[in-house]
């Protein structure tokens, strides 16, 4: 899963520091708040995008389901209409059983 954690939590994220956490152009977050009506981020006066971590956080499932997992637009926005909880949960499974391998084969690179 190639999200990338910030360190410190903030209010809003730009676009561009969304991009870079989920390792994809800016124009795909753009294309992804067009498609999925769940996603609506603030815009500023400029009408730059601001995102909260709600926002990350449908991004983060929205990534796993399309990215991941391989589903289509149609098919994500169904899953996340009918089962967004259920994949919220398989979504930070996956992350705690990431940190564990990455843990178990630090460990094993010790040995």
């Amino acid at each position: 899963m190639p999200y990338k954690e910030k360190e410190t939590s903030k209010l809003y994220y730009t676009i561009g520091e969304v991009a870079e956490m989920f390792e994809v152009n800016t124009s795909l977050i753009r294309f992804w708040e067009k498609e999925f009506e769940i996603l609506k981020p603030k815009k500023s006066k400029k009408g730059n995008r601001l995102f909260t971590n709600d926002d990350v956080e449908t991004l983060k499932l929205i990534h796993h389901l399309v990215k991941d997992r391989g589903f289509t637009l149609n098919g994500a926005k169904e899953k996340l209409k009918k089962h967004k909880l259920e994949t919220k949960k398989e979504v930070e499974m996956i992350k705690s059983l990431d940190k564990v391998k990455k843990f178990l084969l630090a460990l094993k690179k010790e040995l």
